[in-house]
């Protein structure tokens, strides 16, 4: 694993301290004039759902919604204060959210960021005729557990703390059990013809190996951002603009599914 020393297998601390420069991007992004002078007509009132990462809530990815409204979209929130719920509750909640977001004839599109990402590829997956594009930033959508050690054992203590029976928290039984595998079959599946897909990742990730961002599905990104910081990157605003500057309202035409090898 990358994230592991070569020499002692001790973690590679410091790489995780990386993640700590998100005040810097964050105040690189406000005085980013492409953030300040938002073009209000560039949206046309399209409908994005916003999916948080793993154990964050809809507040985490508030700035990118405020943009995203002064810029003519029209925002909505996953309903997670803490993205940590069964997969497939999760999954249906969004379907929900995303059904009750979108305007007559028209899609919606996802942005979520890491594992929030994962799950707006099954929900694009399952309901292609939901979805109109999905953006993913820093999401393991390749393999969900390709992420740095901390971060591993967070996942295993929640799940522990889910299968003995705390509530709002996914069980042992949905990594590997019965319990989501059709979510699991879901994000194995090709990518649906016609929903646009972008992967937006970062070498520099220090939780997330960045390899296991390079969905084949996907059009790849590559922006200079940590981790959390992507949610206030003005790198990955860039991109999310240019990504959603594709998505209409669903009118897009067929694009060939690569072909898994």
């Amino acid at each position: 694993m990358p994230f592991l020393s070569s020499r002692n297998g001790l973690l590679r601390l410091p790489r995780l301290l990386r993640e700590s420069r998100t005040g810097l991007e964050w105040a690189a992004l406000m005085r980013d004039p492409r953030f300040r002078r938002a073009d209000p007509h560039a949206g046309q009132g399209r409908p994005v759902l916003l999916v948080p990462g793993f154990l964050a809530g809809d507040e985490t990815l508030g700035v990118l919604a405020g943009w995203l409204r002064r810029s003519g979209f029209r925002p909505g929130g996953a309903g997670m204060r803490l993205n940590a719920r069964c997969f497939t509750a999760a999954l249906d909640a969004l379907e929900l959210r995303a059904e009750g977001l979108r305007g007559s004839g028209q899609r919606v599109a996802i942005i979520g960021q890491s594992h929030g990402g994962t799950l707006g590829r099954a929900l694009a997956t399952r309901r292609p005729d939901l979805v109109s594009g999905v953006v993913a930033l820093g999401s393991p959508l390749v393999d969900p557990l390709a992420i740095h050690p901390v971060a591993r054992l967070q996942v295993r203590f929640v799940g522990a703390l889910g299968s003995l029976g705390a509530p709002g928290l996914f069980s042992r039984d949905c990594l590997e059990g019965e319990c989501c595998a059709e979510v699991r079959r879901a994000l194995a599946r090709p990518f649906p013809a016609g929903v646009e897909f972008v992967s937006i990742y970062s070498r520099s990730d220090a939780i997330v190996d960045w390899h296991a961002c390079l969905d084949p599905a996907a059009q790849h990104v590559e922006i200079r951002a940590s981790h959390i910081g992507m949610a206030v990157n003005a790198e990955a605003y860039a991109a999310v603009g240019a990504a959603l500057a594709r998505f209409d309202a669903g009118k897009r035409r067929a694009r060939p599914v690569p072909v898994r090898a």
